[in-house]
C-alpha cells in the first residue's frame, strides 16, 4: 500500500494544516499470467479427464517405458494431471500463493523459466529413481519454486521456506507421493534462482543453458542412457 504524492496531480498543491490526510490508494495487484495460465490448465485437464474418465492421465502422465519410446512431451503434460479432486486442490493452492507471489516478484518471464525448469527436474527425478512408476500432480514444479526463491529470499524469508520445505520433506514420504519428483523440481530451482540473483545479464546468458542442460538430461535418462550407476 503506497500513497500518492501530491505533486502527483497536475493543480493540486500540499494538504493544508489541518486537513485530513490523503486517503492511500490501493495499487492494483500484479496480473500474473503464467501462473493463471497454470491454474487453467490444471482445471482443464481434470474436468477432461474426469468426463474421459481417467484415459487422459493414461495419455499425459509421466510413465518412464511411454518416454523410452519417444513421448518426451510428458515431461511437461504430466505436470498438468492430477489424480483426484484433492490431489488438485492441493497443488493449486500453492500455485495460488506461492507461484502468483514469485511470479509478481521476478516477472512473467523469470517465473516461465523456473516453472519450465521445475518441471524438467522433476521428471528427471522421477525417471531416474521410479522410472517404471506413472507420476503426474505439479508439485514437483512447485519445489522448482521453491528451489528458485530460496537463493533471492531475504533472511527471515529463507526460514519460511525451510519450515515449508521440512513439512514438504515429510509429506513427499507418504505413500503415493513421488519423492523424487519433489527433489529433482527442487535441485533443478536452485541454480535458477542462483542466477536470478546474479543480475539479468547473467539471466539472460545461462537461462537457456540450464533448460538445455535439462532437456539433454531429460533425453539421457529417459532413453536409459544415464543411469544411477553412471553412463551406460
Amino acid at each position: 500500500m503506497a500513497l500518492q504524492e501530491p505533486e502527483a496531480f497536475p493543480g493540486v498543491g500540499p494538504p493544508k494544516r489541518g486537513s485530513p490526510a490523503p486517503a492511500p490508494v490501493r495499487q492494483p495487484a500484479p496480473f500474473t499470467p503464467v501462473a493463471w495460465g497454470l491454474v487453467v490448465a490444471c482445471v482443464g485437464v481434470f474436468a477432461v479427464d474426469a468426463l474421459s474418465h481417467r484415459h487422459l492421465a493414461a495419455a499425459l502422465g509421466l510413465y518412464g517405458p511411454a518416454v523410452e519410446r519417444g513421448e518426451l512431451w510428458r515431461a511437461l503434460t504430466g505436470t498438468l494431471v492430477h489424480g483426484g479432486l484433492l490431489h488438485l486442490a492441493f497443488n493449486l493452492s500453492a500455485v495460488f500463493t506461492l507461484g502468483r507471489v514469485l511470479e509478481a516478484g521476478i516477472g512473467s518471464f523469470r517465473f516461465a523459466v523456473a516453472t519450465l525448469a521445475g518441471a524438467l527436474g522433476s521428471a528427471c527425478g522421477a525417471l531416474l529413481f521410479d522410472f517404471d512408476a506413472a507420476t503426474i500432480g505439479i508439485s514437483g514444479v512447485i519445489l522448482g519454486w521453491g528451489g528458485a526463491l530460496l537463493p533471492i529470499a531475504t533472511r527471515a524469508g529463507r526460514q519460511q521456506i525451510f519450515i515449508w520445505l521440512a513439512q514438504v520433506a515429510i509429506l513427499s514420504f507418504l505413500p503415493g507421493v513421488s519423492w523424487a519428483a519433489h527433489l529433482g523440481g527442487f535441485v533443478f530451482g536452485l541454480p535458477c534462482g542462483q542466477i536470478m540473483r546474479a543480475g539479468p545479464r547473467v539471466f539472460a546468458t545461462a537461462a537457456p543453458i540450464l533448460l538445455f542442460v535439462g532437456g539433454v538430461l531429460l533425453v539421457l535418462i529417459g532413453f536409459r542412457k544415464l543411469t544411477l550407476g553412471g553412463l551406460a
